[in-house]
Formats: C-alpha cells, structure tokens, sequence
C-alpha cells in the first residue's frame, strides 16, 4: 500500500497543467471559475496583456481567498509549459499566436472565431479581415461534443463554436437528419444577453443604451451566419438556407433563440421527441422537453441547453425554442467540456456543482 501522501502527490502529478489567453475578459474569467473546481487540472498562467501586473482579485473580488496571482503578458515559451492553452482573446487575434502553439505540439482551445470556419473566404467576408492562418485551418475541429465528440478526442486544435450557433445547431441538427423539417426557409431569431459583446465593448453595449430596450442588430450581416449554416451543413450533408437575426437584451447573461422552420412531411410531437432522443438521449448536457418552454434563468450558470418545441400542422410549420449561458455552455462551459475529451476525462468533470 502506497502512503496517503504519496497518493496525493501521485494525483498531483497527473494533473494537466493548463493556461489561459486572454484571463482578464469575461469568457476567461468564467474558464478560470471552472478550472478552479476542476481536480484534474492545475493552472499554470494567466495571461492578459491590457491586464498585465493586475491581481486578478483587482478585477475580479469573487476570487479573493481562492486565487493569488497576478496577470502577465503573454509569452509563447511560457504558455508552451502547460499541456493546453485556452485562447480567450477577441477574434482576429488567436491566427496570430495559435500556428506557434500548433506548432511546438501543445493542445489548443480557441474559443474565438478565428478557426471556425474552414473557407478563409467566408471568414474575410464576415470577419472582414484576411485570414494569416490558413496552413493550419484544416486539422481545426469544430468543437461541438454532442455531434463531434470522437473528433475532439484526437484533436490538437478545437474551435469552440460560438454562443449563438450553439444555440441555433443543437436544436436544428437531430431534425435535418431525420429529414423532419425542409433545410431551406429556416428562420432563427436569438436574443443576447450584453456579456456577449465582451467586456471591453463599445458604448453602444453601455448600460445607458441598452436599458429597457431590445434592439436588433449586425442583421444580415453578423460573423454567426456562415457558422450556423456551415455547421449544420458538415452535419447533416445536405445545403441548408436560413435566415439569422441577433437582437440585444438588457440583461448580462443567456441566450434564447426562436427557430421557425417548415415541416417536411407530417410529423407528430412524438416524431420530433423521438428525434432529439435518438441523437441525445445520452448526452449529459443537453436537456429536451416536448410540454415546458425553456427559460434563460434556468440555465444560466450552468453548461445546460434546454430545448422545447412546438408543432403546427396548419401551418406546416415547426417551432423550437433553445436556452443557454452565453458564457458558460456557449463558452467557457464548452471549452472544458472540450478539453475533458481530449484529454479522457470524464465529459462532465468540473461542470456540474
């Protein structure tokens, strides 16, 4: 029998060191949340450079008594210490330091949209900037674990998908496949919580300007569309078409997304029930329910989706509701959920309280 203490420092060394870019936005601090509860892995640094020297309890307080580090400027060599690096920066600047990363063989999470997208032409026209690293967009692994969960697990490089197009696949995908709703005509309309600006946004995301209103905005024209379709698309194998349009709440956390699609053939409750089991019955974070409509307070602070529909057969029509936390299941949430497939964990460790 090996002592208490040798045990302890055997569990130690098995831990996976990781560190996190961009720690001081939102998105990083909510990973830092998780990661602090996670008993598989150990935090190696923190790196924010607008941040650089600031304790993180100087941005944060609800980590005093739990975390007493400070923030530093990002460094390749000292980020290539842990066994994975999470990018929580804002998109345009993961391209710029992930081929570095990529190359040296450490893991990596971007939870931005710099690898989403595997047409670097698509990205230009919505991100509307040039593409630096398209060599590496190819071994990119769109990370979503209920339908890409085998491909995480030998990924070097996941790109987390993003808050709505989580919002918008998950409900939509089990349906495409099952050929129960036509792939074109979609309609998805999705309202967001002011966190999902980021936390250095403009004044249009101020308190001023978006108390007691809703606002729909970037219509048309928001980065999500092709991520959305594109999604759906490598999923089902089938063109889809839909319509996406993003509105502003005043509220600081979630997501609700309306989805409005035309039937295919006739189809019962129990056809889109039967559905949404076939392809989730055994995953642990997405949660179905053909009587209750979902709700934002019941899933914020949690890696939950919830998912509700209604079926009209007079109007051929099928009506899905979905609900997350932009930050945690359409964001930090997913990126642990990510890392705890690669790295043979169990999928739910660190994410259920």
């Amino acid at each position: 029998m090996y002592p208490e203490s040798s045990i302890r420092e055997l569990k130690v060394a098995e831990q996976k060191k990781v560190s996190i870019v961009g720690a001081s936005g939102y998105s990083g601090a909510e990973l830092l949340k998780l990661l602090l509860r996670h008993k598989s892995v150990k935090i190696e640094k923190l790196f924010a450079n607008t941040s650089a020297g600031k304790q993180v309890t100087d941005l944060y307080p609800w980590f005093a008594g739990r975390l007493d580090t400070a923030y530093e400027p990002y460094s390749a060599d000292a980020s290539c210490k842990s066994d994975l690096v999470f990018i929580a920066l804002p998109s345009g600047e993961a391209m710029n330091i992930v081929p570095e990363l990529v190359e040296r063989k450490r893991n990596v999470i971007d939870l931005g949209g710099d690898f989403r997208l595997q047409d670097p032409l698509l990205y230009q026209k919505y991100y509307k900037r040039e593409h630096k690293a398209t060599s590496i967009l190819p071994m990119a692994v769109f990370g979503l674990p209920e339908w890409n969960s085998e491909a995480i697990r030998s990924a070097s490089l996941v790109a987390n998908p993003g808050c709505y197009p989580t919002s918008a696949i998950l409900p939509l995908a089990p349906l495409l496949k099952e050929k129960l709703i036509q792939p074109t005509g979609i309609s998805v309309s999705s309202l967001s919580g002011v966190s999902g600006a980021g936390r250095s946004s403009s004044v249009d995301f101020s308190f001023t300007e978006v108390n007691e209103s809703v606002k729909a905005y970037k219509v048309g024209e928001h980065q999500h569309i092709p991520e959305i379709i594109t999604g759906l698309e490598s999923l089902t194998g089938a063109p889809v078409s839909l319509t996406f349009v993003p509105h502003l709440l005043p509220i600081t956390r979630g997501i609700y997304t309306s989805i409005y699609a035309p039937l295919a053939k006739s189809v019962e409750a129990s056809d889109v029930l039967d559905a949404f089991r076939k392809y989730y019955g055994d995953k642990p974070f997405v949660r179905v329910s053909d009587t209750a409509i979902p709700e934002i307070r019941n899933v914020n602070y949690t890696n939950f989706i919830d998912i509700g529909f209604r079926v009209y057969p007079e109007n051929d029509q099928l009506i899905l509701f979905s609900a997350i936390d932009n930050l945690i299941k359409g964001a930090a949430g997913q990126a642990i959920q990510n890392m705890n497939l690669m790295f043979g964990f169990n999928e739910t460790e660190g994410l259920l309280s």
